[in-house]
């Protein structure tokens, strides 16, 4: 899947403590900000940088060779997805600790000193990220995220709270070790909720999700894939965002949740869909709306009902959380009726 040609970084450390992952594509106008911060961290950390490129048509893989000789370069041949990428780099990596950070996003200079510090402080290892905070206006995004009972993330913005249902993949950190153990993203997903997945996952084994007191990263929300970000009081998305999402969500819901509990809870997650996708594209006036999110969403639950039923009894097998442990990460008013209130119907593109 994809030839990848390796370029070795200049002085590469044998022993890093933690490999700061960046999956690129068509990110050479956001890279030197990404790697800028990375390199400019506190601490004398033995860090190493690895940047997948996926089949980038832009300037990223003679920018990354120019300039960065100290990172290294995992150039694939062919475009292979968020979750492919990620894998890929880790499988590489040699450092205690991983670091998946998008490259639209940009570290605080403390933020792996307050990220080992955390870890290093707990009594088992978990899966940690920082608060993050929105490029153009500084403004906090969230501590992490909640989860709504149909698997919605819910940006957490209590700073008392500092165990979260998921970490968003832009800034996500844990031990190289528990990432092989939960065993990655799933390439199926492609991107988008594959650090649900993760996150689901982890705690599922009895392990916590947790944002730090301090530090943070800057994120250019949407950039790098388009959609997910709220301007002029309008919540904008797009086609493909939406459709990757309401279907990854779905799948992880399906796998994840303990207990009989998934079957009356993903019979009210379909029929919410129906009318979600329906009322949409009436008002919008749009049959887009259910040709490219919501009928593909609801025939690939219907077609792949009996793989996702396999991949549930292979992780709940290995669950030690009870329902009531797992759960702790759930808020129970449903976040697209919030959204909804605050922002009005979502614009799509």
């Amino acid at each position: 899947m994809g030839l990848v040609e390796q370029h070795s970084a200049l002085n590469r450390p044998e022993h890093p403590v933690c490999s700061v992952c960046i999956a690129n594509y068509n990110g050479a106008a956001l890279l030197d900000d990404c790697l800028t911060s990375v390199l400019a961290q506190q601490g004398n950390i033995s860090i190493e940088i690895i940047v997948h490129d996926d089949a980038s048509t832009d300037d990223s893989v003679a920018l990354l060779r120019e300039r960065y000789p100290q990172v290294e370069l995992l150039a694939s041949s062919e475009n292979v997805g968020f979750c492919v990428s990620n894998n890929r780099m880790v499988a590489h990596a040699r450092g205690e600790f991983v670091l998946l950070l998008n490259n639209d996003a940009a570290l605080q200079p403390d933020a792996l000193v307050t990220l080992l510090a955390t870890a290093r402080m707990l009594d088992q290892p978990c899966v940690l990220t920082l608060p993050q905070y929105d490029w153009a206006t500084e403004a906090l995004v969230d501590r992490g995220c909640m989860l709504d009972l149909f698997y919605n993330p819910v940006p957490n913005l209590d700073p008392s709270r500092h165990e979260v249902a998921m970490a968003i993949g832009a800034c996500l950190f844990l031990p190289r070790n528990l990432w092989c153990d939960l065993g990655g993203f799933p390439e199926w997903m492609g991107s988008i909720a594959e650090d649900m997945y993760l996150c689901c996952i982890a705690r599922l084994h009895g392990l916590s999700v947790r944002v730090t007191d301090s530090s943070g990263y800057i994120h250019r929300q949407g950039v790098s894939f388009g959609g997910n970000r709220v301007d002029a009081g309008t919540l904008h998305s797009t086609f493909r965002r939406r459709r990757l999402s309401e279907r990854n969500k779905t799948a992880v819901m399906v796998i994840g949740t303990p207990t009989v509990l998934v079957w009356p809870l993903l019979a009210i997650h379909v029929f919410g869909l129906v009318l979600e996708g329906a009322l949409l594209a009436l008002l919008k006036r749009d049959a887009r709306i259910w040709k490219e999110i919501y009928g593909p969403t609801l025939g690939g639950i219907a077609s792949k009902l009996g793989q996702l039923r396999v991949l549930r009894r292979q992780v709940q097998r290995r669950r030690r959380a009870s329902l009531r442990e797992y759960m702790r990460g759930v808020v129970f008013l449903p976040h697209k009726l919030s959204l909804l209130l605050k922002y009005g119907v979502p614009t799509l593109k």
